[in-house]
């Protein structure tokens, strides 16, 4: 098989898809660092290429990361990396924006630089080469990992960088004006637009940074992270539908951004403040046009059950013989209609994070959320219809203890007491799945400044639940892999050396510990190292408005296992966001 009948067979169950005469038009190549099926599953993915291809200036077609069918192809041709609509060489692009969701997929970025044969290192690549971009929430967070393979990062929400770039970048004379010249105006001119090119680090002797300056006056010392404020324009949906996906032949929609509870460790409840929701009206009147075009619908949220009328809006679904899948709930704001139009819609599996197994460790995190609570949002499924419960759990949190790991298994244990309970007289009865998560700490957090767990810890943690709750019948267990959370960690965590260190792993053939062993800075320095509430952390150049007292004062609050309030959006100013 051809690359090109593969992807036209792709195209072909496609809904949605735009192509677009290249003619007059700037071309971007809009990038997901993994596979189609991941890719065109995210929501934000095709939330910017509906963006894009909104401008009737620009076309942009998608690009992914080839599977081992398609891998097997490219190698076998040695041709280079094309795009999905029109099989256009990404080299020939005019910029390559990748959509950035995991830090684990940083590796991939330079396997697709790779296959299209573009050099990896921004000051390797000439005026004949396309501009590379990069977005996404990974971004937002700690761009300075991939400073060294990335031209321009537009750190901000895409409704508003988006146009604010491109009114920028299309202004400006391309086929005279040189690149260095085009970052330099892009940086100046665009809130949000941040050139690691144009910046110096220094470091102390203790590894450290001593200072992060501009190169050029004109140019912001702090880049402004922009978002969409008040929340407005259409609602944020699919562009495409494909049977390709996890959520095969469904519209996802999203209800609200955002989330106001402050859990400790959650980077998307701070990239995202304040929280937001969708005006109910703008609601109503889009799932109308939406029920008319496709009856299944997934709908997105931190916590859909949070949502203001939730109730109403599935039952307005459900009455026009639509289906809707939820993304995740939240166990002290579950109802028992929600729960009865979640039954009538079919979904089996019902997913709540606990996150800790003690009210302890809960208070620590700010989860606002008691074992009472849990105990009644299980009683309440349960009793209500068949589901399968689905928990989140994390391992390796600050001022985790043994007793905490064991309360793990006590409160699963109750929650399989009470199912079986609340199910009685049923010919079956639910399973619970357990995800179980080591803690990474993100940037931009309270728990910014702690340590990850050691891999070994973690390992020891995850076999004592898996010891005890394995001969327990009907709970099966997922683990995350303490290796690859340490990755994370470290490009998480990171500064601009950790980009050698992905480079050299490239050129290893993804052999981390390889690279570990001849690096010349250690990573347990980003991973293991607790951090000094004053030091200059990599990330600190950008400006979320949070402002870093208040991440302290919530760093202490966790360490006192006290519970700070919620966002009171317009009446509260603690984190700086409403000021």
């Amino acid at each position: 098989m051809k690359i090109a009948t593969l992807y036209r067979s792709r195209l072909a169950q496609e809904r949605g898809t735009v192509k677009k005469d290249w003619g007059g038009r700037v071309s971007v190549a809009l990038i997901y660092p993994n596979y189609y099926q991941v890719g065109m599953s995210n929501l934000g993915f095709q939330v910017i290429y509906g963006i894009l291809n909104d401008n009737p200036a620009i076309v942009a077609e998608r690009a992914f990361l080839p599977d081992e069918e398609e891998l097997s192809i490219y190698r076998r041709t040695d041709q280079p990396l094309l795009s999905l609509e029109s099989l256009t060489p990404l080299l020939k692009f005019d910029l390559l924006a990748f959509s950035l969701s995991f830090e684990n997929d940083y590796l991939n970025i330079l396997t697709i630089l790779d296959m299209s044969k573009i050099p990896l290192m921004s000051k390797e690549r000439g005026e004949n080469y396309p501009l590379i971009l990069a977005g996404g929430i990974t971004t937002f967070m700690n761009p300075e990992p991939l400073a060294n393979f990335i031209d321009c990062f537009l750190i901000g929400e895409g409704e508003v960088i988006l146009k604010e770039f491109f009114q920028t970048y299309l202004d400006l004379p391309l086929s005279t004006v040189k690149k260095e010249e085009t970052l330099r105006i892009l940086a100046i001119e665009v809130e949000g637009v941040y050139c690691p090119s144009l910046y110096k680090v220094e470091y102390k002797g203790d590894g450290l940074i001593s200072s992060f300056e501009p190169l050029i006056p004109s140019i912001p010392s702090r880049v402004k992270a922009v978002r969409q404020v008040p929340f407005n324009g259409p609602l944020r949906r699919s562009r495409i539908i494909t049977p390709f996906t996890e959520f095969s032949d469904t519209i996802l929609v999203e209800l609200s951004r955002g989330c106001g509870i402050g859990c400790r460790f959650c980077a998307a409840g701070y990239m995202y403040r304040p929280p937001r929701v969708i005006e109910e009206e703008e609601i109503f009147t889009s799932f109308e046009q939406i029920l008319a075009e496709k009856n299944s619908i997934g709908l997105i949220s931190p916590s859909v059950s949070d949502v203001p009328g939730i109730e109403k809006l599935t039952s307005f679904i459900l009455d026009r013989d639509g289906e809707f899948s939820v993304s995740s709930l939240r166990a002290n704001s579950l109802t028992k209609g929600l729960i009865e139009n979640l039954k009538r819609s079919g979904q089996k599996t019902l997913t709540i994070a606990p996150e800790t197994g003690s009210e302890r460790l809960r208070r620590v995190i700010n989860k606002k959320l008691t074992t009472e609570k849990i105990t009644e949002a299980i009683i309440l499924i349960a009793g209500t219809g068949f589901f399968h419960i689905k928990l989140y759990f994390m391992i390796g949190l600050p001022t985790e203890t043994g007793e905490d790991i064991k309360d793990i298994i006590g409160l699963v244990k109750s929650i399989r007491h009470y199912l079986i309970k609340e199910s009685r007289g049923r010919k079956k009865i639910g399973r619970i799945r357990l995800s179980i998560n080591c803690f990474v700490p993100k940037p931009f957090t309270p728990f910014q400044w702690f340590p990850m767990d050691t891999v070994e810890s973690l390992k020891e943690k995850q076999k004592t639940i898996k010891r005890t709750l394995s001969v327990e019948g009907g709970i099966g267990i997922s683990f995350d892999v303490p290796k690859w959370a340490y990755i994370q960690s470290l490009l998480s965590m990171g500064d601009r050396r950790v980009g050698q260190m992905l480079l050299t792993t490239h050129r290893n053939n993804r052999d981390w510990k390889r690279t570990f062993r001849s690096s010349d800075i250690n990573p347990d320095f980003f991973v293991y190292r607790a951090r000094d509430l004053n030091e200059r952390l990599p990330w600190d150049f950008i400006d979320h408005s949070i402002q870093k007292s208040y991440l302290k004062e919530e760093y202490n609050l966790a360490l006192a296992s006290i519970e700070s309030p919620p966002c009171k959006v317009g009446d509260c100013t603690r984190c700086g966001i409403c000021t």
